[in-house]
């Protein structure tokens, strides 16, 4: 399980160069970070992009399922929808945490909220669900 999804996000340039990282998994959850940096956000406004926010939240989606998977690296998983709430503008660093509700033969839902750390305590910037169809041929 540890292994497949470090080694997803290492061989994986889009996610590597964006600085999602890994802190925690188990079977059905992961907890991934993404550092703010500048140069995500949308020019002039300190605000990462909703684009980033949306690719956080989809690899989060993936990472949780491949924890319930037998062969994760070799069962191919694809996300067939995703679903992004946007609560308030992310403006500083990130905290996703992926729970997976149900996984089958075919299919996996997923459930994502992304924090911030703000002066007032933990806030949530963002919710997600991501559906991905499972090729368990």
């Amino acid at each position: 399980m540890a292994d497949a999804n470090r080694w997803f996000l290492e061989h994986h340039d889009h996610l590597r160069d964006l600085g999602i990282e890994l802190e925690a998994q188990e079977e059905g959850y992961v907890r991934l970070s993404l550092p703010f940096d500048e140069s995500l956000a949308n020019p002039g406004t300190g605000v990462m992009q909703g684009g980033v926010v949306a690719t956080l939240i989809d690899h989060a989606g993936g990472a949780a399922i491949r924890t319930t998977l037998d062969a994760p690296r070799e069962t191919p998983h694809a996300s067939t929808e995703l679903n992004v709430s946007y609560v308030q503008p992310a403006t500083g660093d990130l905290t996703a945490e992926a729970t997976v509700v149900r996984v089958g033969g075919t299919m996996g839902v997923v459930e994502v909220e992304v924090t911030t750390d703000t002066e007032e305590g933990e806030e949530t910037v963002a919710v997600g669900r991501v559906s991905l169809h499972l090729d368990r041929s």
